[in-house]
């Protein structure tokens, strides 16, 4: 039976966490009590502070004998994510705490396979929550009451929440015979002709995800690919590259592009709306950019024009992640126009620019059998440039 992983500090949680495990069996489930406590305090837990901190890079030491809360609640958060993913009997794991173990058992839950469930019952949780779900299906619960002693509101809290992690974990949903190989797909406003009719191409043999390039957008459909939920990637838009760059309110992670380098998954890609980058409203967008050419979008959204010399670092960016991956990967550069916004007569038409850009993505790109770079003289929104990106994408996902 998979079993439900309940996971806090005993040393300051303990008659909470002992209920929420009790409530679990009592629901059917079976349940295994972990202690994250820095303090090394394990009494009635199932696995020790000890052993969960032996699972740090550096070893127990790292973990239990520092006296900087802070520091050894981010010790803890590491030791825990390299104990789980030792773990192969998983069926949900159920985290209670205030703000540090929220903290902790978070980043341990975000390093799980989305479709695994996850579920943190938490002082913070009617907050922004973003820091701690971020691009995962990790459900937050609201305390109420502070996760301090047992009372008349506490219980009925964990107790829903220990038998609802008990349910996941002894009702796991199934795949479904239909079920087609699923593909990742990034698109934004300004890309959503082209991605809209390589989407329909591509559904006849694929279930099509398409993720809007918001900076959560990218790292949710890299997180599928970590988690072995899609067959490959068609990544059209990499507008988030700018925005991590320049400073924009949609930005990538330094990870981008890293989970087609872990998983070696087929992947096609272009520089999608990489002509901008996104502020909000145009009294929000920072000072130091107010000669620049911007684009009012819509009353929340703004766009700033990227220049040559900003194209070339993103170039330099996509090429520097690219020439790592050791799948099968082509890139396609439109030559015509990279945004519905970058064509002549538009805004951010600016041919100087995207010769920058591409002489950058020329001059880094490294040859390899694995990796073609392949130039169209179409404009992104072409529905012959989706087709080459469809055409593409079958020639390597199927050799």
């Amino acid at each position: 039976m998979a079993k439900v992983y309940v996971v806090g500090t005993m040393d300051t949680k303990g008659p909470e966490l002992r209920f929420a495990a009790e409530a679990v069996r009592q629901a059917g489930g079976s349940a295994v009590l972990l202690d994250t406590g820095t303090q090394g305090v394990s009494e009635g837990a199932d696995i020790s502070a000890l052993e969960i901190a032996a699972h740090h890079p550096q070893g127990a030491e790292a973990v239990l004998g520092l006296t900087d809360r802070g520091q050894a609640v981010s010790a803890m958060a590491r030791a825990l994510t390299a104990y789980l993913a030792t773990r192969s009997d998983i069926g949900s794991v159920l985290g209670l705490g205030g703000t540090g173990n929220t903290a902790l058992v978070t980043e341990a839950m975000r390093s799980l396979p989305i479709g695994l469930p996850k579920l943190m019952v938490s002082t913070v949780a009617s907050g922004n929550t973003a820091p701690y779900v971020g691009p995962n299906d990790l459900a937050m619960m609201y305390s109420v009451v502070d996760v301090a002693g047992l009372n008349a509101i506490s219980r009925k809290v964990i107790g829903n929440a220990a038998h609802a992690a008990a349910g996941m974990a002894l009702h796991p949903v199934p795949a479904a015979a239909s079920d087609k190989p699923g593909l990742g797909m990034t698109m934004f406003g300004v890309t959503t002709d082209c991605v809209t009719t390589v989407r329909r191409i591509m559904e006849a043999s694929h279930d099509v995800y398409v993720f809007h390039a918001t900076g959560v957008g990218g790292q949710s459909m890299e997180k599928l690919a970590d988690s072995g939920l899609v067959a490959g990637l068609i990544d059209v838009t990499t507008t988030e590259v700018p925005d991590l760059l320049v400073g924009g309110v949609f930005p990538a992670t330094d990870d981008r592009f890293g989970a087609a380098i872990r998983t070696r998954l087929p992947y096609v890609g272009s520089v999608g709306a990489v002509d901008m980058v996104n502020f909000g409203a145009r009294d929000t967008v920072p000072t130091r950019f107010a000669n620049r050419r911007l684009h009012v979008h819509n009353a929340q959204v703004t766009l700033m024009r990227t220049t040559a010399e900003e194209n070339r670092a993103i170039g330099t960016f996509i090429m520097s992640r690219l020439n790592r991956m050791d799948g099968q990967v082509r890139f396609l550069i439109p030559l015509k126009g990279v945004s519905a916004i970058d064509a002549p007569g538009q805004p951010f038409h600016d041919p100087e620019a995207d010769a920058a850009l591409f002489d950058a993505i020329r001059t880094g790109w490294i040859e390899a059998p694995n990796r073609r770079l392949v130039e169209l003289d179409l404009h992104i929104n072409d529905p012959l440039f989706a087709a080459a990106l469809a055409d593409n994408f079958r020639q390597i996902a199927n050799g």
